[in-house]
């Protein structure tokens, strides 16, 4: 029997319903009445007809482009996730980053060992955003990237904005601003991570113009590198290398090496006025730099420090105190002194220690900055004072020691200068008759002595090819009999070149050549008149051999050369006291006929003091030089005087201007100095004897022996012996 013939068992349900006697039949439950159902909502009916396929062409065109752009969007944000991934593998320690100079740097300290120049890719250390002062680092945001701790590397309003600038200005959209934050500076320092290549047939010039190129590639490649900067390092870490690697003016790299240029103290230790003249230095730091225009820059520095003020970094009081009393350079960048006789020391040590070098150097020379002041003060002095307003002449003045230690050099009328034209190094002009102590000294050293007569009279020689030649004095007058002092003294031409010939062309040229003129010597009589050209530093030289008391000298400035964190030199002195050019007693005899000069001679206009001075004057064919080179018993000193196109100067000769010059430059250098006597001889007056009653025939006067060039450092005199006695 199938289950479906069984009685079914009542439910629970079934006997909860049932009556009282539990027996009733359960009545039948009424069906609830099954939810209305809600019409489902029908598509608004689209359009037929050309209105309904239009509309369909159009959501269909849309939903291709947000396929399109979706999808292109997706590849592109991969691309560039790829391209910064790249570059940020390729990022280095940020150590690696911190110096990144093509030079090292040259640090010249004077006698004392008092910094007074720079040169080179100036790097004080390495500082970071936590160790630079806060006025410094606040300065350097507000002014650059007021964004910079909130953006990705880049700014899209800062560049919207700039680019707004540009084409409001009339230029390209990425010319000009650029719209670049701190971390676009950065990588642009970083060259992208490209370093420089000396393989590559480019310029250090050439790669950093194609470093700073603001081509789209570039900009878009710039993007890239900056986005994984900030990936790589944090904001500090981006800011600090900022900060070392920034170049702000006066061959300053970084925020240490400009501190200390400028203000002469870290950059930890900046008032808010020096960080804001600093930061302001950035935009263009040769422009601005205080060394070339301090009001400028003070001007830039107070602009940013109320772009401080409105961004929260100062309050209204302290804009105020730093506008109110703005950074001022330290006393040696104020000074500035010895530009050219920094350029000079450089020129003179070794290249690979000095302008291309790749370490950084310090040099200890011997300029001593009270003697550099002096002789910069004294030649300002007669310019504004004694010279035509509007002359175009200019001067040169070299201070130096009787070794040849140079104390004080200035090149030109413009002093505070780098990189200038040195006219006391590299001018050759005529010397005139500041030669003639040469022609002097050999004669003294062939036993002449200084009151030995010579007739200053009409003298007339014949030059083979040239024909007949008369020299003439100066004043046109001739004065009989006179001894070599007042030939001297008064620089009388005639005597000077009987004297030459005399003891032979050769001998004056030796002699001269090696007190240190070792430019082309004229060859013919005209070299008694100073026909041949020199250098001022080369005629000064040349001058401490004699007050020396006879010993050549080679004019250095160099004492020691030391690689920095070093204690020892790497190399000394390049110069000093050399070989014996006279004898001892012909050049003390030669100082007495000098001094002379000085007391009653053509250079009477250079006494100063009571002192004992001696000197020579010196005026070239049409005045177009004038000289004059003196000492007193502690400095020698050389001026010159001229046009640097050879213009005749007006109513100027060596004992003029040049010699009021250098007047004014010793008076300065002698403060405070004790007055020294000169080292000379005073000869013995010479005794006149009575003719014999009966003279016999006159002897013709015997001339001296002329001696070959040689390179024998002994005096003249010496050489004649050992030619007659050997040895």
């Amino acid at each position: 029997m199938s289950d479906s013939s069984k009685r079914k068992r009542p439910l629970v349900a079934d006997k909860r319903t049932a009556g009282k006697g539990g027996n009733s039949p359960r009545k039948p439950v009424a069906k609830k009445a099954s939810a209305k159902r809600k019409p489902a909502r029908r598509a608004p009916a689209r359009p037929k007809g050309p209105i309904g396929w239009l509309a369909a062409l159009v959501r269909w065109v849309f939903r291709l482009i947000w396929t399109i752009v979706w999808r292109v969007t997706a590849v592109a944000v991969l691309m560039v996730a790829l391209a910064v991934g790249y570059f940020y593998t390729t990022l280095p320690p940020l150590e690696a980053l911190l110096d990144g100079r093509a030079r090292g740097s040259v640090t010249l300290k004077d006698r004392y060992g008092d910094v007074f120049a720079w040169r080179g890719d100036q790097f004080g250390g390495i500082v970071t955003a936590e160790s630079v002062s806060p006025a410094l680092k606040n300065a350097v945001v507000a002014t650059e990237d007021k964004r910079f701790y909130r953006h990705f590397g880049i700014s899209p309003r800062g560049i919207a904005s700039a680019v707004k600038i540009n084409l409001s200005e009339g230029r390209g959209p990425l010319s000009g601003h650029g719209g670049s934050t701190i971390t676009q500076q950065v990588a642009k320092l970083l060259c992208l991570g490209e370093p420089y290549d000396a393989t590559s047939g480019q310029t250090e010039k050439e790669y950093e113009s194609e470093c700073r190129r603001s081509s789209l590639s570039r900009k878009g490649k710039e993007a890239l590198f900056s986005m994984a900067m900030e990936a790589k390092y944090s904001k500090n870490d981006i800011l600090s290398i900022y900060l070392n690697r920034a170049y702000m003016g006066g061959g300053a790299f970084g925020a240490e090496a400009a501190a200390q240029r400028f203000f002469g103290k870290p950059a930890a230790a900046l008032k808010p006025a020096e960080g804001a003249m600093l930061a302001g230095l950035l935009t263009a730091p040769t422009t601005l730099s205080p060394t070339n225009n301090l009001d400028r820059s003070q001007s830039r520095a107070a602009t940013v420090i109320r772009l401080m003020e409105d961004q929260g970094y100062l309050s209204k009081a302290e804009a105020d105190n730093a506008i109110a009393n703005p950074a001022e350079l330290s006393e040696a960048a104020e000074a500035e002194a010895g530009g050219y006789f920094a350029d000079w020391v450089m020129s003179s040590g070794p290249e690979f220690f000095t302008r291309n070098t790749t370490e950084d150097v310090v040099i200890k020379t011997t300029l001593d900055q009270k003697i550099q002041r002096a002789a910069e003060e004294g030649l300002s002095w007669v310019f504004e004072n004694q010279v035509r307003d509007g002359s175009k002449a200019q001067a040169a003045v070299v201070i130096m020691s009787a070794d040849g230690a140079v104390r004080g050099m200035v090149g030109g009328r413009k002093t505070k200068v780098a990189g200038a034209f040195n006219r006391a190094t590299q001018a050759m002009r005529q010397t005139g008759s500041a030669f003639k102590p040469f022609i002097y000294a050999a004669a003294l050293d062939l036993g002449y002595s200084p009151n030995d007569l010579i007739d200053d009279a009409p003298y007339c020689l014949n030059i083979p090819g040239s024909g007949e030649w008369c020299p003439k004095n100066y004043t046109n007058r001739f004065k009989g009999n006179v001894t070599l002092t007042n030939a001297l003294k008064d620089s009388l031409n005639i005597p000077a070149v009987k004297v030459s010939e005399s003891v032979g062309r050769d001998l004056v040229s030796e002699v001269a050549e090696q007190f240190g003129i070792k430019s082309d010597l004229a060859a013919g009589p005209a070299l008694a008149l100073g026909a041949s050209e020199s250098t001022l530093l080369e005629m000064t030289g040349a001058y401490a051999g004699i007050l020396n008391g006879g010993s050549s000298v080679k004019p250095y400035g160099l004492l020691d050369l030391t690689l920095q964190g070093d204690s020892e030199p790497v190399m000394g002195t390049g110069g000093g006291i050399g070989e014996r050019v006279i004898q001892e007693d012909a050049a003390l005899k030669l100082v007495y006929m000098m001094e002379k000069v000085v007391s009653e001679g053509t250079g009477q206009r250079a006494q100063f003091g009571g002192r004992e001075l001696a000197g020579k004057t010196g005026t070239t064919q049409a005045n177009r030089d004038a000289w004059f080179i003196g000492f007193s018993a502690d400095y020698v000193a050389g001026v010159w005087m001229g046009y640097d196109d050879n213009t005749p100067l007006t109513g100027v000769s060596g004992g003029g201007l040049p010699t009021e010059i250098w007047k004014q430059v010793m008076v300065r250098v002698h403060e405070g100095l004790p007055n020294t006597p000169l080292p000379m001889i005073v000869p013995e007056p010479p005794v006149v004897q009575a003719p014999p009653p009966q003279p016999q025939q006159p002897q013709q006067p015997q001339q001296p022996q002329r001696l070959p060039r040689q390179d024998n450092p002994l005096g003249v005199i010496d050489r004649v012996l050992r030619d007659i006695f050997g040895g």
